[in-house]
């Protein structure tokens, strides 16, 4: 693994100091011309894809096509911000007009949405491109016009700083204000980062305790800031008896490639199966059993693992049915089973993520004990339901779900999340510090915006979003009425 001495506290202010002093001059670029600069980032790191591959392989221990998938993801991001900044109603422009005769006598008053100012971003280990130095949290907020400070992810140290190096090439190609974008590194740097004076935002991707330890912070600054953290999930999957009955083994193989998808590493790996008792698990078991062995992504993450497994393993509630074997860096799958009643009484245990190759599966008597998971079940990314449509149980299943989850879904699998307008990749806690918001789709550049409203301020002084003339052409909800340019 790369290693490198800290940025110092020197250096880190100097950062800061440049994001800050570039701050008011993105924010103040058009929303087309900042699509510019997205979309010069996202040509550069599609031209240097095939120097960017080898070396996320390397770091991470992805195929090829996984991290060549990965990158045209990530710029693939890029652009669709890019056009949702050029369609202009992220910005919820609305203006109402003076009116003596509303219900209290209305001033004229418009409001539109603003950049927060510099934003550090920590990326996540399990995914170098998509969620790291030049990923969506980044993308979101150089989208919104605020400077980036990303701070490396020490699994693909050498992938960040290359990564880094490229974007801010690309800006600099394109005239984008000095500071927009940097690289910081250690852990003791990213503390200082998130509690310094001039940060206003901070994103991050990654474990619970990590995440927790770092949102303290942001929230104990004598001026709190938001922090947008992706901590953890178990992604639950629920199986009524109909679907079982109809197309048990069908499920079950799918439930297999999901589970093990990326070694078990993907934040929306479904971790816990709930089945009817009377299933029969062979199949399961075999199909985990005959899975190859495949690396997880560095020893820390390994040493997690290990502490997970064998804490779920060593339970007296459970019941290994394949015990997966290490051989060297590489691990195959384990599957351990529970009842209904062992997970409800053992749930904090039971419950816990463990992030690498590792499932569980409880079986329960009457479905409609399902509902009792509420519970148990912290804030979740996502909440599966395999049922039939006359199932009497769907209704109150998929009304559990988005109790629990940013995402519900219906006979389809968690692993895989689009990058589109309707995406929710959020949850109440545990999964998010901020459930009100998600960490992918366009709506994701909401989390760096913040509302202002400007009154009485004569036509020539407004922003051009908020004139009369609209030179801009963005949508605009005015006096209530549907948003149109």
């Amino acid at each position: 693994m790369t290693t490198a001495p800290d940025t110092t506290p020197e250096e880190l202010d100097a950062v800061m100091e440049r994001a800050a002093a570039a701050a008011p001059l993105l924010a103040a670029l058009t929303p087309g011309e900042r699509a510019g600069l997205l979309r010069a980032v996202a040509d550069a790191l599609d031209g240097a894809a095939d120097e960017l591959v080898p070396i996320a392989m390397e770091e991470a221990h992805y195929p090829e096509a996984r991290c060549r998938g990965e990158l045209g993801r990530t710029t693939f991001q890029l652009r669709l911000f890019a056009e949702t900044l050029e369609e202009g109603s992220y910005l919820e422009a609305a203006v109402d007009p003076a009116d003596p005769d509303w219900g209290t006598p209305r001033p004229d008053v418009r409001r539109l949405l603003v950049p927060l100012g510099p934003v550090v971003v920590f990326g996540a280990s399990n995914f170098p491109f998509a969620f790291a130095t030049a990923g969506g949290d980044s993308a979101s907020a150089l989208a919104a016009g605020c400077p980036v400070v990303v701070k490396a992810h020490p699994g693909h140290l050498r992938l960040a700083r290359r990564t880094a190096e490229i974007v801010v090439a690309a800006l600099d190609g394109v005239g984008a204000p000095e500071g927009g974008f940097a690289l910081v590194e250690g852990v003791e740097t990213g503390k200082r980062a998130v509690t310094h004076p001039l940060t206003r935002a901070v994103g991050f991707t990654g474990s619970i305790p990590g995440g927790r330890a770092l949102f303290d912070l942001a929230v104990s600054r004598p001026d709190p800031i938001p922090f947008y953290g992706e901590l953890g999930s178990v992604n639950p999957v629920f199986v009524t008896r109909a679907a079982a009955a109809a197309r048990g083994d069908e499920i079950l193989g799918g439930y297999a490639d999901s589970a093990t998808m990326g070694s078990g590493q993907f934040c929306t790996k479904p971790g816990v199966l709930f089945v009817p008792e009377e299933t029969k698990l062979d199949a399961l078991v075999a199909d985990f059993g005959g899975r190859a062995a495949a690396p997880l992504l560095n020893e820390r993450v390994s040493e997690g693992f290990v502490r997970g497994l064998d804490a779920l393993s060593a339970h007296p509630a459970t019941e290994v049915l394949v015990q997966g074997v290490r051989t060297g860096d590489d691990w195959t799958p384990s599957l351990l089973r529970t009842d209904l009643d062992s997970l409800l009484e053992n749930a904090e245990t039971l419950l816990e993520e463990c992030f690498g190759p590792a499932t569980l599966v409880v079986t329960y008597p009457d479905e409609r004990r399902l509902l009792e998971a509420a519970g148990v079940f912290g804030g979740q990314l996502t909440v599966t339901v395999h049922g039939e449509e006359d199932d009497e149980i769907a209704p109150a299943l998929l009304a559990l779900g988005a109790s629990l989850a940013g995402r519900v879904l219906w006979n389809s699998w968690p692993t895989g999340v689009a990058v589109t307008h309707a995406m929710t990749h959020g949850g109440p806690y545990p999964a998010t510090t901020a459930p009100l918001h998600t960490s992918v789709g366009t709506t994701a550049v909401r989390r760096f915006l913040r509302p202002v409203t400007y009154q009485s301020v004569p036509q020539s002084l407004l922003p051009r979003e908020l004139r009369d003339d609209n030179p801009l052409g963005v949508p605009r909800r005015v006096n209530g009425a549907a948003p149109s340019a």
